[in-house]
């Protein structure tokens, strides 16, 4: 069966719209937990453009599932990281010009690097987790530079609009978790799922945990956030 685990970056971002201190990413990270997420997931950008230390500081002391901080590979971060002592670090790469993440790591070209990170992390009791491409070649170079989880970049399945796209690009991330499970890495995805795109994936036993921010923010806005996120634990536990 698998898991949802909720993003909180959206919240924070519409907080950061006003300057003010509502809606609180921790307060509605809290309700997700209780409406069945069983993890929190935020990213500590470098411009700190939505989630702020004090969120991390204060999400790391009331989160009661699982803190995934998402990540860029840069000292700074590792320094907050290795302070605050989330479960996971997922690294993502980043760019200050972007709106949010688009790619994945490229792994293949800086596996020494993340090679390093990951064995300090790891040595701290954190769990390491790369975001990807579902490039073999990427899921590979993850393995060999001791990644404990790859997270799945489903982007490109997510925006494809017809019919044959949209099942060239499932195929790959199915084919690609096939060989993450083959090399023993735990699999995880995200990345513009929604309330119907995510239905597909009910054919992928690989894939354990969904990673899911701002559909449920969206739907939010309709239903409130227990409600947004009971559903989506509805369609992932059915997996």
């Amino acid at each position: 069966m698998a898991h949802l685990a909720v993003n909180v970056d959206h919240i924070a971002t519409i907080r950061e719209a006003r300057g003010t201190d509502e809606p609180d990413p921790v307060l509605v990270a809290g309700i997700a937990e209780l409406a069945g997420a069983e993890g929190i997931i935020c990213h500590l950008r470098m411009d700190r453009r939505h989630v702020k230390d004090r969120d991390l500081e204060l999400l790391r002391r009331t989160v009661k599932t699982k803190l995934n901080l998402e990540m860029a590979p840069a000292k700074e971060l590792l320094d907050i990281a290795l302070a605050i002592k989330p479960d996971v670090v997922t690294l993502v790469p980043e760019r200050r010009e972007e709106l949010t993440t688009e790619g994945g790591l490229d792994v293949a070209r800086n596996r020494e690097e993340y090679g390093r990170i990951t064995c300090t992390l790891k040595e701290a009791g954190i769990a390491v987790s790369f975001f990807i491409d579902p490039d073999p070649d990427q899921i590979r170079e993850s393995a060999t530079a001791g990644a404990d989880i790859i997270e799945l970049n489903t982007r490109e399945y997510s925006e494809a609009r017809t019919e044959p796209d949209i099942l060239r690009e499932f195929e790959k991330i199915k084919e690609a978790a096939k060989l993450a499970g083959e090399l023993k890495l735990r699999v995880h995805a995200g990345h513009g799922l929604n309330y119907v795109n995510v239905r597909r994936f009910a054919s992928i036993p690989e894939i354990e945990e969904y990673s899911i921010g701002h559909s449920i923010i969206a739907r939010t806005v309709m239903v409130g956030i227990d409600q947004a996120v009971r559903e989506m634990v509805a369609l992932v536990s059915r997996f």
